[in-house]
C-alpha cells in the first residue's frame, strides 16, 4: 500500500520517535479491543474506579470474570507489531514507548524503554497499604477459594475480562489484603481513575526530547492518551498513526495508515 511506504519514509526521516500504542497493537495476540472502527464502544464500558472501590458486588463480579479471563490473557504472546517496535528501539530510534495497554506484551517482546500509562494487569495492589503481589499468586488464591469456578468457560473480553453475563456472583469469595485487610485491585488505571502524576510527567519529558510521534493501534478516544497528541501539536512535531478506523486526532495527523499494526510495521522486521 502507498500509505505503508509513506510510513516507512516517515520513520526513516525521524530519529527520535515517541511511540504511543493502544489495544489495536495486541488484538492479533488474541486480546479483544474495546472500540469499533468508528471509535464507539463495542460493548458495555468497563467497570469504573468508584464502583469497584465502593461496591462489594462490583468487586465480586469483576474478580470472578477476571479469574476466568486471566487463563487466556495471562498466556498471550507478543505478535509482529510488538516485535517490530522492539526492533525500532534496538535500532536506537525510539525515544520512548508509551503504551495504553496493560498486557506487558511490549516488554515480553524485548522492549525496555516502556512506560505503562495505565498500569499492568500482571500485578495486584492493595488500595490500603500499597502491598503488591504477582497476579499469578492472586489467581491461585482465587481458584483455591472458588473451586467451582475453575471449570467455567466464557468468551474473552478486553483486558483479561470474560463474558460471564448470567453467572451468580454473590457467593464468589474475594480475598482481602493479608497485611491490612484492604481492598485488592489490579494494578491498572480504571475508568474514572487518575493516571499517576509521575507517569504523566515522565512521558511528557520524553515527548519533549522527540522529533516525531508514532501512534500504533489506538483510536485515542481516551483523553489520557490523546493529551500527548495535543502536546505534540503544541510542540510542533509531526504525528503519524496506524489504526483501523477513525481516531480522535484524525485532523491533527501528518500521516494516517489504515491497516493492521503488524502489516503496517512489517518493514521494521526486514533484514
Amino acid at each position: 500500500m502507498i500509505e505503508n511506504g509513506l510510513l516507512e519514509d516517515f520513520v526513516d526521516r525521524h530519529r527520535r520517535l515517541f511511540v504511543l500504542t493502544g489495544a489495536g497493537c495486541s488484538t492479533t495476540s488474541g486480546i479483544p479491543d474495546y472500540r469499533d472502527a468508528s471509535g464507539n464502544w463495542k460493548r458495555t464500558p468497563p467497570v469504573t474506579y468508584d464502583n469497584f472501590m465502593t461496591k462489594e458486588a462490583t468487586r465480586k463480579r469483576y474478580w470472578a470474570r477476571s479469574m476466568v479471563g486471566w487463563r487466556s490473557f495471562g498466556h498471550a504472546l507478543p505478535n509482529n507489531a510488538h516485535h517490530a517496535l522492539t526492533r525500532l528501539e534496538q535500532a536506537g530510534r525510539s525515544e520512548i514507548l508509551l503504551t495504553q495497554n496493560v498486557d506487558r506484551l511490549h516488554q515480553s517482546a524485548g522492549s525496555e524503554r516502556v512506560i505503562d500509562l495505565h498500569g499492568r494487569l500482571d500485578q495486584v495492589r492493595c488500595m490500603g497499604c500499597g502491598l503488591k503481589m504477582p497476579r499469578g499468586e492472586f489467581q491461585h488464591d482465587l481458584g483455591h477459594r472458588n473451586p467451582a469456578w475453575l471449570g467455567l468457560d466464557a468468551p474473552d473480553a478486553p483486558d483479561g475480562d470474560a463474558d460471564l453475563e448470567h453467572a451468580e456472583f454473590a457467593a464468589f469469595d474475594v480475598p482481602s489484603c493479608i497485611a491490612c485487610g484492604g481492598v485488592l485491585k489490579p494494578d491498572v488505571v480504571f475508568f474514572g481513575e487518575t493516571v499517576p502524576r509521575e507517569v504523566v510527567d515522565e512521558a511528557r519529558d520524553r515527548l519533549q526530547a522527540a522529533d516525531a510521534m508514532l501512534v500504533v493501534g489506538s483510536s485515542l478516544m481516551v483523553y489520557s492518551g490523546f493529551r500527548f497528541v495535543q502536546m505534540a501539536v503544541k510542540q510542533g512535531i509531526p504525528i503519524a498513526a496506524v489504526n483501523l478506523g477513525r481516531t480522535r486526532a484524525d485532523d491533527l495527523l501528518t500521516l494516517k495508515v489504515e491497516d493492521r499494526c503488524e502489516t503496517a510495521l512489517a518493514f521494521l522486521l526486514q533484514p
